[in-house]
């Protein structure tokens, strides 16, 4: 290992949550913002009550974005993601799950699993609360 970049070390975690924050964000306002129509999605691809997997699915990602940008209960919100992402890619997408539609799942994905791993360092809500769980 490269001694003199451990320094990064925090920063880097940050980093990672913001990033996986925003496009949480990003991903889950508009399921919130239209219930009744990501709801009849949910119900078409086989999720029923649709209305509820739309609540679902909308609330970890916007509310659990949030979260993690401010690295509060980081590890228990990213196994979340991720337990989400991994329905999404084994189970909606199976047939393509290796195609360029799903890149952007696979980070997302990967993100989350580091973030349940690492926790959120010393830079969160979780250690200055003393939550961290590892």
């Amino acid at each position: 290992m490269i001694q003199p970049l451990l320094v990064f070390g925090n920063w880097t975690i940050f980093v990672l949550r913001v990033v996986l924050g925003l496009i949480l964000m990003r991903h889950g306002l508009p399921k919130l913002k239209d219930l009744k129509g990501t709801g009849s999605w949910f119900d078409s691809i086989g999720f029923r009550p649709g209305g509820f997997w739309a609540l679902a699915a909308g609330v970890v990602e916007f509310v659990g974005g949030i979260a993690i940008i401010l690295g509060f209960l980081t590890q228990a919100i990213a196994l979340l993601v991720a337990l989400q992402f991994i329905v999404i890619l084994f189970g909606f997408k199976k047939s393509k799950m290796f195609g360029k539609e799903s890149e952007i799942d696979w980070l997302i994905l990967t993100i989350a699993l580091a973030l349940a791993a690492l926790g959120g360092g010393v830079l969160s809500l979780d250690s200055y609360l003393g939550f961290i769980l590892y």
